[in-house]
């Protein structure tokens, strides 16, 4: 068997000095030579450059391409989403969804034919690993538009209906895939992330054409009850914000420190406009109907005991004490 032949210590530094030397002479070493190697080398990338224009004007039509295709499938699929009776903010989301892939899939096949290197296999895995980053750095923006999303494909709620949602309520002006705007009745535009409309309870007012209402009535305790419930339901039915398609439900509440409570339930309109104007009907017409009845609504009343005989200032004292 052969032996491995080993080079003495210091040939191999020997070697590498050699080999700087010559390129060290192969250098340029004057100013012209200097100038004719980064002339060279700006020709070498203009002519660099030049060679791949053709791949940079392909990957410009891909994308021309691309917006053309995003803009066709938009209006087929919000035509598509409209005859089949879908609400217009999930028209709007499923025509943006489509978009979206359209433009993923062309902006990919632009990039693999500008840069000729890229496989599919390495242009997905560059776009999973650039997902991976902007969701950590975008985590709630991210989690706002797939709660938006969600909201968008699942809630009964759209836009103008009244909503409620912890302490914000109001009508909704527009639903987007990463906010809500709820504009308030006194006027205010609240901007609402969707993920919190999406964690918290929420209270559709208007998901039907009515809401019940209640209010309580207090009578004095010499009322009578039955006279006074009539009166009262008589009241109630006169008023034309009141609807007659469902009951009138009046009922003796509870006993208060001056008046007997009786609770009055009907229902009217579920907007609060409805309901600020049915309310008003209401108590304005209970009222009159009870003051020509001759009930009384009293009001708190507070009785006064003595331990001990009182005397009282005039002609007349107690028992007990004398007159001052």
């Amino acid at each position: 068997m052969g032996q491995a032949q080993t080079s003495p210590p210091g040939v191999g530094n020997a070697e590498e000095l050699a080999e700087s030397l010559e390129l060290a002479k192969a250098a340029p070493s004057s100013f012209p030579e200097i100038l004719d190697a980064v002339t060279a080398s700006i020709l070498n990338i203009w002519e660099g450059f030049l060679g791949h224009i053709p791949f940079f004007v392909a990957s410009l039509l891909i994308l021309v391409v691309t917006w053309l295709m995003a803009k066709v499938i938009g209006r087929f699929v919000f035509r598509f989403a409209k005859r089949t009776g879908r609400r217009p903010s999930l028209q709007h989301l499923l025509v943006r969804l489509a978009k979206i892939v359209i433009w993923v899939i062309g902006v990919t096949f632009s990039a693999m034919v500008l840069f000729p290197g890229l496989t599919p296999a390495k242009a997905l895995g560059g776009l999973g690993l650039l997902s991976v980053a902007v969701g950590l750095a975008f985590k709630d923006v991210f989690e706002n538009f797939f709660a938006g999303i969600l909201i968008l494909w699942n809630f009964p709620f759209e836009a103008g209906d009244v909503i409620k949602c912890e302490n914000v309520q109001g009508r909704v002006e527009r639903v987007d895939v990463r906010n809500t705007a709820i504009r308030r009745t006194t006027g205010e535009l609240v901007i609402v992330p969707n993920l919190f409309l999406f964690k918290n309870p929420v209270e559709i007012l208007t998901n039907r054409n009515k809401r019940r209402f209640t209010i309580i009535v207090g009578v004095g305790y010499g009322v009578d009850l039955l006279e006074a419930v009539k009166v009262i339901e008589q009241a109630v039915a006169s008023c034309k914000s009141v609807r007659d398609d469902e009951p009138i439900q009046i009922f003796p509440h509870a006993f208060a420190d001056s008046s007997i409570e009786i609770e009055v339930t009907w229902w009217a309109g579920s907007t609060p406009l409805d309901e600020r104007k049915s309310q008003g009907e209401v108590v304005s017409a209970v009222k009159r109907a009870l003051d020509k009845a001759g009930m009384e609504i009293p009001f708190p009343y507070r009785s006064l005991t003595f331990s001990q005989p009182l005397a009282l200032r005039g002609d007349q004292a107690s028992d007990g004490g004398a007159a001052q």
